[in-house]
């Protein structure tokens, strides 16, 4: 299973490698399988427009067959990346889109675990202060680490907010 972090990371690396081999598989996964419509000869002109229906699969073109498949790469691309324990919460999913929707969930819940996590990390914003014995670098480490939470739950602080922050946070010595 992803730590927070580690997800966001995952969910980055996994957005620009499927884009880069393909923009559609990258679609597959934000609009769902493609599908592929052809006029209703069986239904008059309404408005000057034909009506549109599903094509049958006997009527898929070479480049259709192509396309549809981009669904089934890309689920075989989010399987390859995933330990089992995870793979195991989500192969009832059917198509990647699906996948994508149950990872997120997974790994960063409903809204409102959201909104907890997002009133947790500005907590310890708020309380967040130097450490007696703590060295500068650790600190910083912290301060960074939590500050660069704070965006992916909702919450952005402006560059003066952040040095106001700091200032206060560290001893008066």
């Amino acid at each position: 299973m992803f730590s927070k972090e580690d997800f966001d990371d995952w969910k980055i690396r996994m957005q620009a490698h499927l884009a880069a081999q393909d923009d559609d598989k990258w679609f597959i996964i934000t609009d769902g399988p493609l599908k592929f419509l052809r006029p209703n000869t069986a239904i008059a002109v309404i408005d000057g427009e034909p009506q549109m229906v599903e094509k049958h699969r006997s009527e898929w073109t070479g480049k259709d067959k192509m396309k549809v498949n981009l669904d089934n790469v890309a689920k075989d691309i989010l399987y390859k990346t995933l330990d089992k324990n995870t793979f195991s919460k989500i192969k009832m999913c059917s198509t990647a889109k699906e996948i994508w929707k149950k990872l997120i969930q997974i790994c960063e819940g409903n809204e409102q675990t959201k909104e907890n996590k997002l009133s947790v990390a500005m907590k310890k914003f708020e309380n967040l202060i130097m450490k007696a014995g703590e060295t500068l670098s650790k600190f910083d480490e912290r301060f960074s680490s939590l500050v660069n939470e704070l965006p992916a739950l909702g919450k952005e602080y402006g560059n003066k907010e952040i040095a106001l922050k700091v200032m206060r946070a560290l001893p008066r010595e």
